[in-house]
């Protein structure tokens, strides 16, 4: 029995992720934006969290960018209370190219202050872009 096209290619999209190879792994994430599909959602954040390649982790920024933000949103907040820095940096920059300003609240003094100079520096940034008009 043969797999759906698509199938194909969402399962070659998800192993490549996990790529020895960060050119695969980046191509990866490149298929995985151009044809957004929810069911990525949570393997993009994970990847976030613990890829070392920085144009990779660039490149998953971009294809959960290309996802709704009412499916990303939510799954970003809860992934900025994370124990791993990375984790936390990398939600926060993916909630400051989203621009939803419901984010707002998670920017805590907490995370502006993380003794990991990422997370704080991303903090920042984040804070800038979703920070409401008039409370600046």
């Amino acid at each position: 029995m043969t797999m759906p096209k698509e199938d194909t290619n969402t399962m070659r999209a998800l192993q490549g992720l996990e790529n020895n190879s960060s050119s695969v792994r980046l191509q990866a994430a490149l298929a995985v934006g151009t044809n957004p599909d929810p069911g990525f959602i949570g393997k993009l954040i994970e990847r976030c969290a613990i890829e070392p390649e920085f144009y990779v982790r660039e490149m998953l920024t971009w294809a959960l960018t290309r996802h709704t933000a009412s499916m990303t949103v939510p799954v970003l907040l809860d992934e900025v209370r994370s124990e791993h820095a990375q984790a936390r940096s990398q939600a926060l920059h993916t909630l400051s190219k989203i621009g939803d300003r419901q984010a707002w609240p998670a920017i805590t003094p907490a995370l502006l202050s993380d003794a990991d100079d990422e997370v704080a520096r991303s903090a920042w940034r984040a804070a800038v872009v979703l920070v409401p008009e008039g409370e600046e």
